[in-house]
């Protein structure tokens, strides 16, 4: 990443206990994944993650394809004709995910014939948000997309949204008392549980299913991520060789600064530990930092999040081994493709979810092509090339 960014996912309806989200996806207990052959990381990869997801919805929802959000060009025309508005209300904007959001949105929207007529930022102030959308409410928009910074404090100023008769799509989250097809049209993530998965599995490939690991996850009660870490924690317990010697939270807002202390602390107590897996690139971002500064090259990094700054580091071979991508880009042309087929009273899935994208050093460019829908950075084809 550029920037150090805040968390940018909210509060999800978390009525689903996360024990249900991972079923199936590895042993009940310790002693179950010593009674049978821990699965060969590199096969597994290929054969789980070759496009299925994992995630359940904030209500439980099974993951739609984005194929359901497919729309011909005779409707598009239709939607072009109505000449609707839409407008978008962040969380927080500096960053890479956001930008690519916003930039998938705008395309799609172009190509919609829907004008966007507001970007708000709220810098994860649940009351800026709230400002925000009353502001952008003033402008009239036929369609909303955003993604609440706090799911209790910002649900009425999207009940009003929908009151007004604005199409709402969500990036995520949702708003508590919020139900899809009735008060909004769908909400659309990446598989978070997915990226755990794909994280833990990469993470054992790098430690050839051997070492102790230490854990940062979010400290908060935050929907998706704690579909990461849970998910990421009982994949990695398939390997009764992988050992986790400590779990610590980091609650913000400096997740990098923060979790530089939480790995020092870590390879000081445990000074054999072999690898620290992150929740995603910001914290893994201070993990590197920590591990330069005690210089120890050989422990080994896993997190989530194709940032510019773990994504340079990776393609130097350095501390980065491996991560789970989002797909924010593809996300954003979800999203308006979902808001243009409900101004057509087209009848669309509840919950949309993005498979997740294993990125490791032998494809960090493409995987950076996949993930932006641009070329990389210079500095990340240095990298990649060793200059």
């Amino acid at each position: 990443m550029v920037t150090r960014r805040t968390v940018k996912y909210g509060l999800g309806a978390a009525i689903l206990s996360l024990s249900s989200l991972v079923a199936g996806y590895g042993p009940k207990s310790a002693s179950a994944s010593v009674s049978q052959a821990p699965p060969d990381p590199g096969r597994a990869l290929g054969q789980l993650l070759n496009g299925r997801v994992y995630s359940t919805g904030p209500y439980g929802e099974k993951a739609a394809s984005v194929t359901a959000a497919a729309i011909s060009s005779s409707q598009i025309a239709r939607v072009r004709a109505m000449h609707a508005t839409a407008a978008i209300a962040l969380h927080y904007g500096g960053n890479d995910w956001s930008t690519a959001q916003v930039d998938g949105l705008q395309h799609e929207f172009a190509v919609l014939g829907i004008k966007v007529i507001g970007v708000t930022d709220a810098n994860f102030k649940p009351d800026k948000q709230v400002s925000d959308i009353q502001s952008l409410l003033a402008k009239k928009p036929t369609i909303m997309v955003s993604i609440p910074t706090d799911p209790v404090a910002t649900a009425s100023a999207y009940k009003a949204a929908e009151a007004q008769g604005v199409k709402l799509v969500f990036m995520d989250n949702v708003p508590q008392g919020m139900r899809p097809g009735r008060d909004y049209v769908s909400v659309v993530s990446a598989d978070n549980c997915g990226n755990g998965i794909t994280s833990a599995y990469l993470l054992a490939q790098k430690l050839h299913e051997h070492g102790k690991i230490g854990l940062i996850y979010h400290a908060a009660d935050f929907f998706v991520t704690k579909q990461r870490y849970t998910c990421f924690k009982r994949t990695i317990q398939q390997y009764p060789n992988i050992q986790i010697v400590q779990e610590q939270g980091v609650a913000g807002p400096d997740f990098a600064g923060q979790a530089d202390s939480v790995a020092s602390a870590m390879v000081t107590r445990y000074p054999n530990i072999n690898g620290i897996w992150a929740v995603w690139d910001v914290p893994a971002e201070g993990v590197v930092s920590a591990l330069r500064a005690a210089g120890r090259p050989n422990i080994v990094v896993a997190t989530e999040d194709l940032g510019l700054n773990v994504a340079v580091d990776m393609a130097k071979g350095a501390f980065i081994s491996g991560l789970g991508a989002q797909r924010p880009f593809d996300q954003g042309t979800t999203e308006a493709k979902l808001a243009a087929l409900s101004l057509l009273h087209v009848k669309v899935p509840g919950y949309v979810a993005l498979p997740a994208l294993p990125v490791t050093r032998s494809n960090v460019l493409s995987a950076w092509q996949a993930v932006y829908h641009h070329s990389a950075p210079s500095s990340l084809v240095s990298a990649s090339h060793g200059s």
